[in-house]
Parts: structure tokens; sequence; C-alpha cells
């Protein structure tokens, strides 16, 4: 089994449009420059696309992404002038993702007026993780030591191209028994993997416990549980049932539909697209 690594993407500012990349820095928290920022509401609650799709629309680029780069972050969206921002050394407010009550440093006025210009909504506001390592990981599936910026959990997720594959023949074979026409396939985007891979069977990374890319190593927290998220199309930004139907009726357990696996960063280094991939 020859398993390669097929894609690399950043997500500079969270549920924003996807920035792929050919390498990588893989730090503890998680790749370099990924999910650092992200979107609050007047309540300081974390704003994701599940509710307000228009995040898809605005592209956020990094020294990471676009090197090199004048600015921590570069905000673009169709139609606007792009806007460039340092990182902020304003004072530290709580904030909340989830459950989880966090720190991060707000952005300045102008970047919140961009942001507010472009989504049409005048209660939020752009907030940056100056420090990953003070939000923990929930312990059942991590080490002490272990933390990340602003994922919805764990560093880093993986998505297989096999698993993908398999899935996409499912949405076919069902909607041929229900009498209706299959739906395009989906693309592995829907599932904003940073890490995507190819040459294993189906669904094998449920069963893989340490990934090894070079000389980077990452260990897995869990497998991923998918949302109405990834029923979001980043083409037009409806929604469809697929692929939480499908994955309900071959993927589900403990009242959850599964799809791709998290991953922690065991050591650090650089990662590149064409890597051999090796699972244990």
């Amino acid at each position: 089994m020859s398993i390669e690594l097929r894609s690399i993407a950043i997500h500079p500012v969270k549920s924003t449009a996807i920035r792929h990349v050919e390498r990588a820095e893989v730090r503890p928290w998680g790749l370099s420059g990924d999910r650092r920022w992200m979107v609050v509401d007047a309540d300081s609650a974390l704003v994701t696309a599940r509710e307000l799709h228009e995040l898809f629309t605005i592209t956020a680029d990094t020294p990471d992404t676009v090197p090199p780069s004048p600015k921590a972050l570069r905000l673009s969206a169709d139609g606007h002038q792009p806007f460039d921002l340092a990182e902020p050394d304003s004072e530290l407010v709580p904030v909340r993702l989830f459950d989880h009550d966090l720190l991060a440093r707000p952005a300045d006025d102008a970047a919140n007026h961009w942001l507010r210009t472009v989504l049409g909504r005048d209660d939020l506001s752009l907030v940056w993780c100056d420090d990953p390592t003070r939000r923990s990981l929930n312990p059942a599936h991590s080490r002490p030591g272990d933390h990340t910026g602003f994922a919805d959990g764990y560093p880093v997720t993986l998505a297989s191209l096999d698993s993908l594959a398999q899935l996409n023949d499912w949405v076919v074979e069902d909607a041929l028994l229900r009498g209706e026409e299959p739906p395009p396939p989906l693309p592995i985007e829907r599932f904003r993997p940073n890490l995507v891979v190819e040459g294993a069977p189906a669904f094998a990374e449920d069963d893989w416990q340490r990934v090894r890319i070079g000389d980077v190593v990452l260990r897995k927290a869990k497998l991923v549980d998918r949302c109405v998220m990834t029923t979001i199309s980043l083409a037009d930004l409806t929604t469809a049932k697929e692929p939480i139907r499908t994955l309900a009726r071959h993927r589900q357990w403990d009242g959850k539909t599964w799809f791709a696996i998290q991953l922690i960063p065991e050591t650090t280094g650089e990662i590149g697209v064409g890597d051999a991939v090796l699972v244990d």
C-alpha cells in the first residue's frame, strides 16, 4: 500500500475560503497560519458558515498562503478592495468557540468595518488567537500539553480521496434506489480537511493511530463527526441533503455521522504535496 499526500489546505480565518498550498509548516498547534483568526458576533461568540454562508466568499491570505505577504492578514472579496491588517496588539478579550471560553485579541475598527460591509451585518468583529498554547484540548482524546487555535476541536484534519470515492458511489447508488437523478460528485473541500491523502482502502483511516509525513508524526485524536456545513455548496452557497443523508445510512453510530480523522502533531517540520504517508 502506497499512500501519498495529495493536497494541503490552510484556513487563515475560520470558515472563509480554503487556501491550497504546496508546502506547509506543521507546528504543535497545527499547520502554520491555520485558523488563527475567527469572526464573532456582538456576544463575542463564534460565527461560522453554518449560519452565515457568505463567509465562504471571503478569501483570507497570510504569509503562509501567499509568501511573501507584507501584512499578517489580507482579506479580499469580489466587488471590494482588499484589506490588509497586522496582528493586533489590543487587550485580550473573552470569546466563545462553541463550548470553549477562550481569549483573543480584537482587530481594529477598520478591519471590522470591512468585514461588516462585505457580509452585511453590523454586529461582526474579527479576533486573533495570539497564543494557541492557552487552549487545552478535550482530555478524552488528547494529552497534557496538546493545544490548538480556533480549530473546532483538534489541530489537524485529514481526509482520504479513497473514502470520498466510496461515499460518492454510495450517493449514486442510494439516489438510484430512490428513483432520483444522482447529484454531481462531492468535492473533498466540502469536508475542509487540512491534509488529503490517497492510496489506502476506503475508510482505512478509521483505524490509523499515527500518521508520518516526512519527518512529521501526527497522532490520531478521533474521527470527525460531520455537521450541516458539509451540505453547503462552495460554488453557489446553496444547501442540499448530501453528504449527511448518505453518511447517515452508511456511516452513522453514536447518533452522529463520521468522515475523516483529527490529528495532533507529535513532532514539527515541513510537509509537501507528493510526500509519502506512512501509517500505523
